[in-house]
């Protein structure tokens, strides 16, 4: 039997309202379906943190909700579909009115898999897993931070910043571009570490080789803190001296494709949404 997870934006009324009708789909399909716990007694489903695994991820949201339930395909192997109820929506797959059909789509195996790069990143004997970016910042600090960025041992820059981000090329069109990091396509293997409002004018985005094993250290200094955010989320907070290691994961994301994409295409569609 099918087994579809389904993780879905907390504050929209409409998010639950897909949800409704994507369960009332699924359920005359014999599909075993469960949701994240919040929302799984309003749509009478099991709670995800019941569940041993799912084939399938649904995200009804936009972008962030979709990252949220990377974590759940992350670990189950589960392959993940967007719904975009968001704005923007890069990673996203079908629009709200499609639901139904994207949804049949994966009852009927009709789909493509993109494989998709994920981080692993890890503070210490904590790790976490990010499909779009990590970030080091001062948080709600006043105070720049310094930042020591490494690459394979070699000192790749000293950052006197907000904050340092390393983006995959999936997250490339996120964080990473607002703060003047390149559109990167998905097809190249490769992170990119960008400063985020550095104090000086020498300081570029770098990308380096997927290979690689990034380090960034918060350089010791009195009373020196900063926040460390794994794809939008708060993980940890690092004092002076500490670091966050940094690398692409063996395990790939599995992002279904209901249709060609063409990269080029999406991003000057995306981008000129974001600007209306």
């Amino acid at each position: 039997m099918l087994r579809v997870a389904i993780v879905l934006h907390g504050k929209r009324p409409d998010a639950l309202e897909y949800a409704a009708r994507a369960v009332a789909y699924l359920k005359k399909h014999d599909v075993s379906i469960c949701a994240v716990d919040e929302a799984s007694e309003m749509l009478s489903v099991a709670p995800i943190s019941q569940a041993d695994g799912a084939d399938v991820i649904v995200s009804l949201g936009g972008d962030g909700t979709l990252l949220r339930g990377v974590q759940y395909a992350f670990w189950w192997r589960a392959a993940l579909l967007g719904i975009n109820l968001g704005r923007v929506g890069f990673l996203t797959e079908a629009e709200p009115k499609d639901i139904e059909n994207a949804l049949k789509a994966v009852i009927d195996g009709a789909y493509e898999v993109e494989m998709r790069p994920v981080l692993h990143v890890e503070v210490g004997d904590k790790h976490w897993h990010a499909l779009n970016d990590v970030v080091l910042s001062r948080g709600g600090s006043a105070r720049l931070t310094t930042i020591n960025a490494w690459v394979d041992d070699e000192l790749s820059g000293r950052f006197v910043a907000d904050g340092v981000i390393v983006a995959t090329p999936t997250g490339s069109t996120g964080y990473s571009l607002s703060a003047g990091g390149p559109i990167i396509s998905p097809k190249v293997s490769c992170m990119v570490i960008t400063p985020i409002c550095a104090h000086t004018l020498q300081h570029r985005p770098t990308i380096v080789q997927g290979e690689a094993k990034i380090r960034l250290e918060l350089v010791q200094e009195d009373e020196q803190v900063a926040s460390l955010q794994v794809d939008g989320q708060s993980c940890e907070e690092l004092c002076g001296g500490m670091c966050a290691k940094i690398r692409m994961d063996s395990r790939p994301i599995r992002l279904i494709r209901l249709k060609p994409q063409n990269f080029y295409q999406l991003v000057r569609d995306k981008l000129t949404e974001w600007t209306r």
